[in-house]
């Protein structure tokens, strides 16, 4: 897993009188004009810094940020003030945003501190973290990021250790998800994926399987090798297993890991084609999830399941019309998928996946991926569907809105699970009805999930991916939605 190259610490100092580069402190908007995250009194500098802070135009709004000199007001060079928006609307996620703002302003610096940390130390931690986030394998040198951050905090005894070091693990994380998506199709195909995941795996200590296209000939793997046969780079599928002595939990990870998607035979419009490098972006957040889980050391036995394929056109490339016959365990009766659309890939290798991951007995199923363009048309480029079993789809929606990814429950409407209905196979794998796309494609993901097992999918097509440009602490790129979440899940079952 990728370590930032920024070195957080706790300080319980007081911040005027810290030396560094850049002293980062949050600003509030109010009628009177911006507010300190620390309560002013006439005779100390914090006065002179509102002060500063009126005269410098600055609102205290969420995004706003300004560099003033540190002159008087502060031991530090630099005074760098970032919005908070309204106290009574302070939120974790405006933090979050906030300390994303703040690490962009001081890139470049070597030693800082800010007093966010004081108001909430994980969001500032992660949000320090990812906001100062670059991809650099293919641009030349930036503005580094800075070296070190001292948080200010009211105390830096265990408690406070152990959260920033949760906040220092979800953020990488979060960053190895971005990696593995921002890297291009020609370098991140099947093959290398696997290669990466297992090297990133196997570092962490994990079990690691990989299967090629001849083991998943032999073990009857039908959508993953019917959407990965146009392409001269092979499939793969990746099983990742992490189970500490103990966990009486376990819970099956599936991620979508289409390296680059075409639209295949269906092919897809040219002018959003480029974005389809982040097809992967479930199948990156499965991987960064399972090592994640174990470098916190969660009590819960998690075992990632990733199915690894190019969705290309050629002569050899599976076609609408076809039917494919799905995994199934040895002695249990395979599914078949009749193929209307062949760029409705991504449920096809997660078909095989999801029964093979049910295949283990999990207590529940997680799994995600850049399903449908019919997500961003219901819920936008932020916000993702999830759906599934009622308790825990609602739970996860929950905690997406808590971590700062933001998902929303979805229903699964059984009127449109009559839309798969096929004359010729036991599945289609489109509905003939425009309609409700992300529902239908829900109800087919949930048709391969073995009884009893409580699961939901969350659908991150917008969220994962920003093509636009950078806000709070997303940069972009792929923002590694949604690997917060899930690690938050993964640690709310555990506690169960």
């Amino acid at each position: 897993m990728p370590s930032s190259t920024t070195t957080l610490s706790l300080t319980t100092s007081a911040p005027a009188g810290i030396k560094a580069d850049a002293l980062i402190v949050g600003v509030h908007a109010s009628a009177e004009g911006p507010l300190l995250t620390h309560e002013p009194t006439p005779e100390s500098p914090w006065q002179a810094i509102t002060d500063a802070a009126a005269l410098a135009g600055l609102t205290g709004r969420p995004g706003d940020v300004a560099t003033l000199p540190g002159g008087d007001l502060v031991a530090a060079d630099r005074l760098v003030l970032v919005g908070l928006g309204e106290v009574e609307k302070l939120t974790p996620e405006r933090v979050r945003r906030a300390a994303g703002v703040a690490a962009r302003a001081v890139a470049g610096l070597r030693t800082v501190a800010t007093t966010l940390s004081a108001v909430d130390l994980t969001a500032t931690a992660e949000g320090l973290l990812l906001g100062s986030y670059q991809f650099e394998a293919y641009k030349g040198a930036r503005k580094a990021a800075v070296r070190t951050v001292r948080l200010v905090v009211p105390s830096a005894a265990k408690a406070a250790k152990d959260e920033l070091q949760r906040a220092v693990v979800t953020a990488e994380s979060v960053l190895l998800a971005r990696d593995l998506v921002n890297t291009a199709p020609n370098d991140l195909f099947p093959a290398s994926f696997a290669e990466r995941a297992r090297a990133a795996a196997e570092t962490a200590g994990l079990k690691v399987q990989v299967l090629d296209e001849k083991a998943l000939a032999k073990g009857g793997y039908g959508g993953i090798l019917a959407v990965g046969s146009g392409s001269v780079r092979p499939p793969r599928l990746v099983r990742i297993s992490y189970a500490p002595r103990g966990a009486r939990t376990s819970v099956a990870l599936v991620g979508k890991g289409i390296t680059f998607d075409s639209g295949g035979i269906s092919i897809k419009p040219g002018p959003g084609m480029p974005d389809m490098t982040s097809d992967m972006a479930g199948a990156a957040a499965v991987v960064a999830t399972v090592i994640g889980a174990a470098a916190l050391g969660l009590p819960i036995a998690v075992t990632a399941t990733v199915p690894l394929a190019e969705n290309l056109p050629s002569g050899s490339a599976y076609r609408p019309g076809d039917v494919i016959t799905h995994y199934a365990p040895r002695g249990q009766q395979a599914t078949t998928s009749h193929i209307l659309n062949t760029d409705a890939e991504g449920r096809i290798v997660l078909a095989d996946a999801i029964v093979r991951a049910c295949e283990d007995g999990p207590d529940y199923l997680l799994e995600t991926a850049t399903l449908t363009g019919a997500q961003l048309v219901a819920l936008g480029d932020r916000t993702m569907g999830v759906m599934g079993t009622d308790e825990l789809r609602d739970r996860v929606a929950e905690l997406a809105r808590e971590c700062g990814e933001d998902g929303w429950a979805m229903p699964l409407p059984e009127h449109l699970r009559e839309g798969l209905d096929s004359y010729l196979a036991d599945l289609q794998n489109i509905s003939n009805n425009r309609y409700g796309g992300m529902l239908v494609a829900g109800h087919y993901l949930g048709h391969f999930v073995a009884d009893g097992v409580q699961w939901a999918h969350l659908d991150v097509a917008g969220p994962a991916f920003n093509g636009g440009a950078t806000y709070g602490y997303t940069t972009q790129g792929g923002t590694g939605v949604p690997v917060r979440t899930l690690l938050a899940t993964l640690a709310d079952l555990a506690a169960r």
